[in-house]
């Protein structure tokens, strides 16, 4: 076998071998096959620019065409690089005919996951940003193939090297930290690498670091309505522990494992509860330890400020180690009548009890009902039956989920007995996308996504969403309104602060600073609503 050497990959960490392609004038002139091989070999014989003759045996290994034990390598001397051919997604033909080879691909491409950017130096990049389909579609095949079509149509951008946690992490090739990061959503420009397929996934290694487009910038908190409101946040704040409430008890079951990694966790997640100047917080995934004065939620109201205080239903709170919680700020805020649980039907034995309580402004009269739930994740660990995945969009655990949206909707504790109560809002986390079932039992009892009324989603544009998951962007967190309210809505949306962000930025992650801000405080958005009252 001869070619040039296009790019080399055999330093150390690299992938132990280097990439061959046919001279241009000497191709097969078949656009169905590929050109080029990647040479698994530690023999450091040549460069990039180098002609060489090999001889080896070639091999599939797990889908990687490759040469291997090689018996010889002879230099042939220099020869100009063959040109890379260009490219786009989606793709417009089978990648499989330019493995290995030359390319630069002809369009910007949008990162959509950044999961992995500090595991394994990579990020996923589509055409475009890609949104789940049960965001608008309803659940079924058609969804479910629009899913697997997103995975089919991205490009993984790697760093040409095997090891584990590269440090420092590869892009963006200014370096991460607190103030350069990449966004999902951002863009890049300038691709131009060696197409490859590793790890059951196509990627591209690049020639020369390709350019980063901040096109998903971060934004301040929305601000305040200009007439008098009420303004109410919800936030997953995945899974807020704080030990034993007095500066130990770490590791803790499901939050931080450290006190270094709790003091980082809190003061990001309340510089995004303040940031919105909100007046009521409807809040998910704290931890379960009661109301006393080391409990998380007193604490975290410590820690907001002595303005702020909490609602509380000793003995309702469920026995799972999370619930939800409600805090308001008592100089604008009055709680009327006491709080509530749903311990009743699916949540009598299981779940996360939703929470819900009357609340008016100091100074009127007008009341509102807000109730906080937090339904069954889509995590399929555990599942069986029908409540595993059934493929039509919707992940694991759906009927536990409709069972819960439908005891919820069922609730005569939904409605407030309040003469002057304008409705209610249920706010918080419901894991389900906007067409999903449990959505549709909750509309079909009155409620109305807000966020979804002011900014609609479609396949093409949805500019308000609270997760991401494996490259799909959508919404898990809403705020929805009964008829009477919504008129009395003034504004719903999200403040994309989490979501968007790599878990490398984490309270977790790579770097802790006290230079972070509210972002990647949570893996959720905030939904943020205003209410005339």
């Amino acid at each position: 076998m001869e070619g040039i050497l296009t790019l080399d990959s055999r330093s150390q960490g690299g992938f132990g071998g280097f990439y061959l392609q046919q001279a241009d004038h000497q191709t097969d002139n078949d656009p169905a096959t590929s050109e080029a091989v990647f040479v698994y070999t530690s023999r450091n014989t040549g460069h990039p620019g180098m002609r060489l003759r090999i001889t080896g045996k070639v091999r599939e290994y797990h889908g990687l065409t490759e040469l291997v034990a090689v018996r010889s390598i002879r230099m042939c001397g220099l020869e100009p690089q063959p040109e890379p051919v260009t490219i786009e997604l989606p793709w417009s033909m089978n990648p499989e005919s330019l493995e290995n080879m030359r390319v630069i691909f002809r369009y910007p491409l949008t990162v959509v996951d950044n999961y992995n950017l500090a595991e394994y130096g990579e990020l996923a990049l589509a055409a475009s940003d890609q949104v789940q389909p049960t965001e608008y579609l309803a659940p079924g095949q058609q969804a479910h193939r629009l899913s697997a079509g997103h995975r089919q149509n991205r490009l993984l951008l790697d760093d040409n090297q095997s090891v584990r946690g590269p440090r420092p992490v590869p892009w963006p090739p200014s370096g991460l930290s607190p103030s350069t990061t990449v966004r999902a959503g951002d863009q890049i420009d300038r691709l131009a690498g060696i197409l490859d397929f590793r790890f059951d996934a196509w990627r591209i290694q690049p020639a020369n670091a390709p350019r980063f487009l901040a096109s998903n910038p971060r934004k301040k908190a929305p601000p305040r309505q200009p007439v008098d409101s009420v303004r109410v946040m919800a936030l997953n704040l995945g899974n807020f522990f704080n030990g034993n409430g007095q500066g130990a008890g770490f590791p803790t079951p499901r939050g931080a494992e450290s006190s270094a990694e709790f003091r980082e966790q809190l003061q990001r997640l309340i510089q995004a509860l303040q940031a919105p100047d909100p007046d009521i917080l409807a809040l998910a995934e704290l931890e379960n330890d009661g109301y006393g004065s080391a409990s998380s939620v007193a604490g975290l109201a410590r820690f907001l400020g002595n303005h702020w205080e909490f609602v509380s239903t000793p003995g309702s709170d469920g026995d799972g180690e999370i619930r939800t919680a409600l805090l308001y700020r008592r100089d604008r805020i009055t709680p009327v009548g006491s709080p509530v649980r749903l311990t009743d039907g699916v949540f009598r034995s299981r779940g996360r009890p939703p929470l819900a309580q009357d609340f008016r402004r100091t100074a009127g009269e007008q009341t509102v009902r807000i109730i906080v739930p937090h339904l069954k994740s889509k995590s399929c660990r555990g599942a069986v039956g029908d409540d595993q995945d059934q493929s039509d969009g919707q992940g694991c655990y759906t009927r536990r989920r409709v069972a819960e949206a439908r005891t919820l909707a069922n609730w005569p504790g939904a409605f407030s007995r309040e003469t002057r109560s304008a409705g209610t809002l249920i706010v918080g986390d419901l894991n389900s996308y906007a067409r999903e079932q449990p959505l549709s039992v909750l509309a079909g009892a009155g409620f109305t996504s807000m966020v979804h009324q002011f900014h609609p989603c479609t396949r093409a544009n949805c500019p308000h969403y609270t997760y991401r998951y494996k490259g799909e962007k959508g919404a898990l967190d809403y705020a929805l309104a009964s008829t009477s309210l919504r008129p009395l809505v003034l504004q719903a949306q999200t403040w994309l602060i989490n979501a968007d962000e790599t878990r490398a930025l984490s309270y977790r992650g790579i770097s802790q600073s006290d230079q972070h801000g509210p972002w990647r405080s949570s893996d959720h958005n905030p939904v943020i609503v205003d209410l005339r009252l």
